[in-house]
């Protein structure tokens, strides 16, 4: 499989909400992906098969935005089929650096208190657990442990 991590780009907004209703519980809408790509401060990466059909080429995605020097990673996601495969990781080495390019130098994220893979991946990137967000999720109602990177120290 040739995965290919690139730019998110207008057209893919379709495939990354229909990715996200089907990894997530509770979804960002279309609506909201177009609203929030139009943003000067943010920036978008997906996981491309090059391989596969257009259609169902896009296996990954996720976010960062640059609020005042800080990177919020945002709807980091890949397709059940496809986990296990360092994909998440490469992705989020790709934003941590376009996350710089933006302005940042610390990051931040909220993830499932349950979520024991992604907490797994974001602790080997240097994240370190800095809080609890009580009853943050809905769909189940959860906990949320907020991760911080700082200074980009990886």
């Amino acid at each position: 499989m040739n995965i290919i991590i690139r730019q998110m780009t207008e057209t893919d907004i379709p495939r990354v909400a229909a990715l996200e209703k089907m990894v997530f519980s509770d979804p960002w809408s279309e609506k909201v992906y177009r609203e929030t790509f139009e943003l000067p401060d943010v920036e978008y990466v997906v996981a491309v098969d090059a391989d596969a059909d257009p259609k169902e080429s896009i296996i990954g995605a996720a976010g960062v935005r640059n609020i005042v020097g800080t990177g919020e990673i945002t709807n980091v996601m890949v397709h059940p089929d496809h986990r296990g495969r360092k994909i998440a990781r490469r992705m989020l080495e790709e934003l941590l650096e376009r996350g710089r390019k933006l302005g940042a130098y610390d990051f931040t994220l909220e993830v499932r208190i349950s979520n024991e893979p992604a907490i797994k991946l974001y602790e080997s990137l240097g994240f370190v657990s800095e809080g609890v967000r009580p009853g943050f999720y809905n769909n189940p109602k959860e906990d949320a442990v907020i991760y911080w990177l700082r200074d980009g120290i990886q």
